[in-house]
């Protein structure tokens, strides 16, 4: 059961020390997230003038106009609503998104569509051929309640290879052609499993920048995950492709750890030794990150979500960046980032963050780790399991998506010595992070 509190200093310093934004402390039932989704007279009285778009930036080629905030991944059609009411007009969806298309559906009926820009992404599964690929774009388009999508993506193509996709391009060809679909995109978090450093997400999205069909790219960039990125940005630029970005706001869950083991043992189950030495090594991270909190003033979450924001913001190469919300309060601080840029004030609490908590991030489409993993755990395809889990609300869906991994899951990680944390560039306790994301997503 959700439990409706606001989201508050107290409450951010009670579960995580760090900030696990959106999200409350792990119970035996899975997690009490925070969702008050009624606002009261006080915030129905705030001057509404801040929250407008205030920054519109053009998606490249497209020419598209769209606001420099967008609407991620956001599962209540009130909060979607007010977001457009505000002037965010790119909605970003997914096929694979449970009951997404219904909900945008119901919140874009009666407005202008022109004045909207709706992506779509469609992962190459199932019905791939050119005539099971239309199929499937006209099944989202009568979900979504319109005549054409404004682009439609190759959704995590794990290889170059892979962008050549026979059927996808000659069902966009034709799509488009029906003015069904206007353009192409293509989206790209890192690989299930990481095989080849060749096949990396900077190395498949330069290829897709080369291939010359691609519109618009959707990909993971943030103040602690830059080299990758930046090297795409500035392709997209030379290239004048669209870039909207997700997950710009890296948080950490040491603190989840210590108290799941505590709850573990409070409960009278064996707690394996390994998982022991896994968070001793965890939290002398975390306590070393907790004294930068407090000497660097880091307490207050929604500052370092704020300048996280603000930093990509303040790079003319991103065009827009996509916000995943759960509560009205969440919309209220980060609305009036539009139109800003990274202070001096901001710069000197991000580098504070990084370096005293960086390394409790374990960065999205890494997987810099996983060939010294003698199980082959794929461990960039579990913290995005846990990502969804933990920062978006799609609690089910990870928890089926995590069972559904072929081969080894982190369940294997607690009798292991710790090869990927030997192995992380970014002296990231992953191990820790596995067993608590298998203690999350499997409800063990």
């Amino acid at each position: 059961m959700r439990k409706n509190k606001h989201l508050g200093r107290r409450h951010f310093l009670r579960n995580s020390v760090l900030g696990l934004i959106g999200a409350g402390m792990a119970s035996k039932g899975g997690w009490s997230r925070e969702k008050e989704n009624v606002r009261s007279d006080t915030q129905q009285s705030k001057d509404k003038a801040t929250l407008k778009i205030k920054g519109y930036r053009t998606l490249g080629r497209t020419g598209y106009k769209v606001s420099d905030l967008a609407l991620g991944y956001v599962q209540d059609e009130g909060l979607m609503a007010a977001m457009l009411d505000a002037g965010v007009n790119y909605i970003d969806t997914g096929e694979s998104y449970p009951g997404a298309h219904q909900n945008i559906g119901k919140v874009i009926k009666g407005r202008d569509r022109k004045s909207l820009f709706i992506t779509s992404k469609m992962l190459m599964e199932g019905e791939t051929s050119k005539e099971g690929l239309i199929k499937r774009v006209h099944k989202s388009l009568q979900d979504l309640g319109t005549d054409y999508l404004d682009c439609m993506m190759l959704h995590m193509p794990e290889k170059v290879e892979a962008l050549k996709h026979e059927g996808f391009h000659a069902a966009m060809q034709e799509l488009k052609a029906q003015g069904r679909v206007r353009f192409v995109g293509v989206s790209n978090h890192g690989s299930f499993w990481f095989r080849d450093p060749e096949e990396s997400m900077g190395k498949v999205l330069l290829a897709a920048t080369e291939d010359g069909r691609f519109d618009v790219f959707l990909f993971a960039y943030n103040f602690l995950q830059m080299d990758q990125s930046e090297q795409v940005l500035e392709a997209c630029k030379e290239k004048n492709i669209g870039t909207s970005l997700m997950k710009s706001t890296p948080v950490a869950k040491y603190y989840i750890l210590k108290s799941r083991v505590e709850q573990l043992e409070k409960a009278g189950k064996k707690v394996s030794p390994f998982y022991r030495e896994g968070l001793i090594r965890f939290k002398e991270k975390a306590d070393r990150a907790e004294r930068f909190i407090s000497k660097y003033n880091l307490e207050k979450p929604e500052e370092i979500r704020a300048a996280a924001i603000r930093f990509v913001l303040s790079n003319p190469k991103v065009n827009t960046v996509c916000c995943s919300l759960n509560t009205y309060e969440e919309m209220e601080r980060i609305l009036p980032l539009s139109g800003t840029t990274l202070t001096s004030q901001d710069r000197a609490k991000l580098a504070a963050y990084k370096e005293g908590c960086g390394d409790l991030y374990c960065r999205h489409a890494c997987g810099l780790c996983e060939p010294n993993c003698p199980q082959g755990v794929p461990v960039n395809t579990i913290m995005r399991y846990f990502h969804y889990f933990v920062a978006q609300g799609r609690e089910r869906e990870a928890m089926l998506k995590y069972a559904d991994i072929p081969g080894a899951r982190a369940d294997v990680c607690g009798d292991c010595q710790g090869h990927c944390e030997s192995a992380c560039p970014y002296n990231v306790t992953v191990q820790g992070l596995l067993l608590l994301a298998h203690d999350q997503l499997s409800l063990a």
